[in-house]
């Protein structure tokens, strides 16, 4: 059980920005939805400046409101460098979470917080023109993320979802599907029309999730994967994003 501590860097800015004001930071480039309050912000300008969504958030930054309150729910957010550490730590924690069983366990003992630290920091820092990275968070801190830009197999209009994932405790609670949603409708704004998101074979549950949103299967394929080991991966597409958008 995580210990509650006072709300200090980016979980004040969510709870004193969003819950109180209601006012979003003007580099966050998400749209604000219902709940805490409404406000339609700049996704549209993103598009028309082609500007990732998370290119000079040297801080965070608040996003869309879900559940109506700080309290309740949770916020999602375009990641900054700053969030660099709280992304690896989830990334390891989850990695661990989802695949033992499925990937080397020696891979997994020795995977580097601090490694995927600096992975994230390179990428926050210099992102491509239509790259997204969502973060997800309650008021302990973060509990998920997705990162996303261009198909790596260079379909014209298609986006791809190339990594998910939330954490073990806030995972049935609908924050999967929604922290899907923003991150296909901040692609949309980036002008993807299709989109495809690729899990492993033999991940049951992810594979029924992305089924259970309408996610069209292709064939199986054999990649190259973690740990020099070789995996089966399954795509999911869909040829209308709005679908997934919502």
């Amino acid at each position: 059980m995580r210990k509650k501590t006072r709300a200090s860097g980016w979980r004040a800015l969510a709870s004193k920005n969003c819950a109180i004001t209601g006012e979003a930071p003007v580099a966050s480039g998400v749209e604000v939805g219902s709940g805490a309050f409404i406000k339609r912000a700049t996704l549209e300008d993103a598009a028309e400046s082609r500007t990732p969504l998370n290119a000079a958030s040297q801080a965070p930054s608040c996003g869309w409101m879900a559940q109506g309150s700080v309290q309740s729910g949770f916020v999602v957010f375009p990641a900054g460098p700053a969030d660099a550490e709280a992304l690896a730590r989830v990334h390891v924690a989850a990695w661990r979470q989802t695949y033992p069983g499925l990937l080397p366990e020696a891979y997994l003992a020795r995977m580097s917080e601090a490694a995927h630290a600096r992975r994230f920091a390179r990428r926050l820092l210099q992102p491509g023109p239509d790259d997204v990275t969502l973060a997800a968070a309650d008021r302990w801190g973060l509990v998920g993320y997705a990162e996303a830009g261009p198909s790596r197999r260079g379909v014209p209009g298609e986006a791809e979802v190339q990594t998910l994932y939330l954490l073990r405790p806030a995972q049935g609670r609908g924050l999967g599907r929604q922290l899907l949603a923003e991150t296909a409708r901040a692609l949309a704004a980036h002008g993807a029309r299709s989109l495809v998101i690729s899990v492993l074979r033999d991940n049951l549950r992810a594979r029924a999730f992305y089924e259970h949103l309408g996610g069209q299967a292709e064939p199986a394929r054999l990649e190259p994967g973690p740990g020099g080991a070789r995996l089966y991966e399954v795509a999911y597409w869909w040829p209308d994003i709005r679908d997934v958008a919502g």
